[in-house]
């Protein structure tokens, strides 16, 4: 049970694997006004650097799940590196139904919501681990401009423009589903070109320094390709956010 090779190999420099900066990332977390000691649940947790600066910066202790072992181990170095090893903890398995041993304070998706089979279903299995009044988090791609035609949407990695809504739509259906939305940080254009323009210079060294392992013709066709892809459709009608959000 791991993550296909590609996704380590594009996103070995990243220590976040979304379009937030370390800047935004600490934005959000002192936006939630979260006590020391809050218990968090991170599922899909990847390199583990929101609970690891949460923890440093705002007191929180909790768990992350994540199904790459080489996410995994840099999340545990990282607790390791910040000093917070003794507050937050990170498993390497399936985050899709994972449910929390007790009930946590926060429970949080930040950019998965495939392990719930989209938005619905992740605020379904996030639920099961959170306390009653306790904040859940959805990170989630939003339509920044509904693309005009399927090719545009899968230029833009979706697999069909019904996979994302607009800002205003996305909002509505998290109401839709018995969620006050209470806080919102979206992406920028800058924000998404750090994510994704840091892609090709890993994947650009890596194909340096291994020509001929058996994905390097598959690494050379991504690099050939999506920086223009990605200037002319990704960036004009892709936008994310995170979601905080209560039940009602």
């Amino acid at each position: 049970m791991d993550l296909p090779r590609i996704f380590t190999i594009r996103e070995s420099g990243h220590r976040i694997h979304n379009p937030l900066t370390a800047e935004k990332l600490a934005a959000l977390g002192a936006s939630l006004r979260l006590a020391p000691g809050t218990r968090v649940l991170d599922l899909a947790s990847g390199s583990g650097e929101m609970l690891c600066t949460w923890a440093r910066d705002l007191g929180v202790t909790g768990t992350g799940v994540d199904i790459s072992t080489v996410f995994t181990a840099r999340a545990r170095a990282r607790a390791a590196e910040l000093g917070v090893a003794d507050r937050v903890g990170f498993v390497h398995g399936d985050a899709a139904g994972h449910v929390a041993d007790r009930p946590v304070d926060l429970a949080a998706c930040v950019g998965a919501t495939w392990i719930g089979d989209g938005v619905p279903g992740t605020v379904g299995l996030l639920e099961r681990s959170l306390r009653p009044g306790g904040l859940m988090l959805i990170g989630e791609p939003y339509w920044r401009r509904t693309p005009p035609d399927e090719e545009t949407a899968k230029a833009c990695q979706a697999t069909s423009v019904a996979d994302f809504l607009p800002l205003p739509e996305l909002i509505e259906l998290f109401q839709a589903l018995g969620w006050d939305v209470v806080e919102m940080l979206l992406a920028d254009q800058d924000s998404w070109d750090r994510y994704v323009a840091a892609q090709w210079l890993s994947m650009r060294r890596w194909l340096d320094e291994n020509p001929d392992d058996e994905l390097a013709p598959d690494v050379r066709e991504q690099l050939g390709s999506e920086p223009a892809r990605y200037a002319r459709h990704g960036r004009e009608y892709l936008g994310w956010g995170v979601f905080a959000l209560m039940k009602r």
